[in-house]
């Protein structure tokens, strides 16, 4: 079994290729722009050095955000246009808090395990789950004061590309575990939804907007 996994909802350009549960082909270039340019050309690259066709592969799994506007939009169009030229292939979304979460390892997880991504802005994206990794608050954008006053009651385990910024100033939490992510692991985005396709859980990828896009209007020159 072959699934295609790929992200461009950040800043950067994602994609692994698992044979059953194996990492067999990965492509990672962090970039701020062009990500939609650079997926399809380096899928076929991908599927090239392989020696495989795209009639060869059975599960695609998408990242659905959240992330830029531009880069959510592109990834999930790829997945359903792939979903589209082959009615028999099994497409998958997964949140980055979804494939967050699950990457921790049983010792690192705390009573209160935060998914912080960054947002470029003064807030963050976040999503709280409990010992048994269930969601405790649906995902949000912040600020970090109103999201330190969530997690006061207990230890706590942070994870994400916002982490470190997250705690560039002393928090006053019972930390647990902390991993600073550079950005979300394909690999794990990947294993994720495969587990979804075991389960028989598929979730068709629907983008996972938190906020309105960005908007800059034109000024026009006036009469």
């Amino acid at each position: 079994m072959y699934t295609l996994a790929f992200d461009t909802t950040a800043g950067g350009c994602y994609i692994a290729l698992l044979k059953d549960d194996k990492i067999s082909r990965t492509y990672e270039q962090d970039m701020d722009y062009g990500q939609a340019e650079v997926l399809m050309p380096e899928i076929e690259n991908i599927l090239k050095k392989e020696r495989i066709n795209f009639q060869n592969i059975n599960l695609v799994v998408v990242c659905t955000g959240p992330g830029s506007f531009t880069g959510v939009r592109s990834s999930i169009s790829a997945a359903r246009t792939f979903s589209i030229a082959d009615e028999k292939l099994a497409v998958t979304g997964v949140s980055a808090f979804e494939a967050y979460i699950h990457s921790f390892e049983p010792e690192e997880i705390a009573d209160i395990n935060a998914v912080i991504i960054e947002t470029k802005r003064d807030d963050f994206y976040y999503q709280l789950f409990d010992s048994h990794l269930q969601k405790i608050t649906e995902a949000s954008a912040d600020s970090r004061e109103n999201i330190i006053n969530q997690m006061r009651h207990g230890k706590v385990s942070l994870i994400g590309d916002g982490v470190e910024r997250f705690l560039n100033k002393p928090s006053g939490l019972s930390l647990h575990a902390i991993r600073m992510e550079r950005h979300l692991s394909i690999e794990h985005l990947a294993w994720c939804g495969l587990k979804k396709f075991l389960d028989k859980r598929l979730d068709f990828p629907k983008p996972l907007y938190l906020r309105a896009p960005d908007i800059c209007l034109k000024k026009t020159d006036e009469a």
